[in-house]
């Protein structure tokens, strides 16, 4: 059975792995998942990831980073662009998260990046997620 929406489940899952403090969560591995991970990791919201390909499509796990108090860094995740409703900002529309404390992670024609690269760059695209 194909999946809809593989993004979705991705931030379901590590939302879920979240709220119950796991140290990682596999997910079947495809290409945004893989570009997604490589910015929350360049933003500090994980502590690595690591792709394997094992099992028909293969796996990608993500090591989650919690604070030294045991608190969460994710504290929230938000789909912002579904497949009913796609969501695209122009270069000067492209939205701050919680007043730049967050992130929005931008599909453009550069690679999926941040909402601040994006503005430094002048491109537009789709609002994939925000994470803050």
């Amino acid at each position: 059975m194909s999946m809809s929406d593989p993004l979705a489940d991705m931030l379901t899952r590590i939302r879920n792995a979240v709220m119950v403090k796991y140290d990682t969560v596999r997910m079947p591995k495809s290409n945004i998942k893989v570009n997604v991970a490589k910015v929350l990791e360049d933003e500090g919201y994980i502590v690595g990831y690591q792709v394997s390909d094992e099992g028909p499509q293969g796996t990608l796990t993500i090591n989650l980073k919690y604070g030294p108090n045991g608190e969460p860094v994710i504290t929230g995740l938000k789909r912002v662009s579904k497949p009913g409703l796609r969501q695209y900002a122009k270069a000067g529309d492209v939205p701050t998260v919680m007043n730049g404390l967050g992130v929005a992670i931008v599909s453009t024609s550069k690679g999926i990046i941040t909402d601040r690269a994006a503005r430094k760059l002048n491109t537009g695209g789709e609002i994939l997620c925000q994470v803050w």
